[in-house]
């Protein structure tokens, strides 16, 4: 099985794992200091804030939260790989009115020698971050 087919097994696995609300199984998905975008501006780390987060979330969206991947491209190099994806984010919100989004997303997944493939960035969001960012921030060299 390739780097794209593993990782793209464990997305599917994930998504599964957050629409069924097990977040016993979907804490195996990430490495022990994973970081995920919450939402721009918001970021946490570490299991236990990560599922306290999917918890938050899926009571926010009354628990009828339904993730799943349109498509995907991974990068690999140094036992990292950079997921882009295409990510539907669907539910039904408290007030009854219908959510369905689908956000660029990218993870970021190092190799572990025991584990596998780990998520360590979870970023549902992707490139539109950089709408939050200042725009006057530049790298000079």
């Amino acid at each position: 099985m390739t780097t794209h087919e593993q990782l793209a097994l464990l997305l599917d696995q994930a998504d599964a794992a957050i629409n069924a609300e097990d977040f016993v199984a979907l804490m195996r998905f990430y490495a022990d200091e994973a970081t995920l975008v919450v939402k721009p501006g918001k970021t946490i780390t570490g299991h236990e804030a990560l599922r306290n987060a999917f918890v938050f979330i899926a009571d926010f969206f009354n628990h009828t939260l339904q993730v799943s991947q349109e498509g995907l491209t991974v990068v690999e190099g140094a036992e990292t790989a950079l997921v882009l994806a295409r990510t539907r984010v669907r539910a039904t919100m408290k007030t009854g009115e219908p959510y369905d989004v689908l956000r660029r997303a990218t993870y970021v997944f190092k190799r572990d020698a025991t584990r596998g493939w780990l998520c360590t960035v979870d970023n549902s969001y992707g490139t539109d971050l950089l709408d939050e960012a200042p725009s006057d921030l530049r790298l000079v060299i």
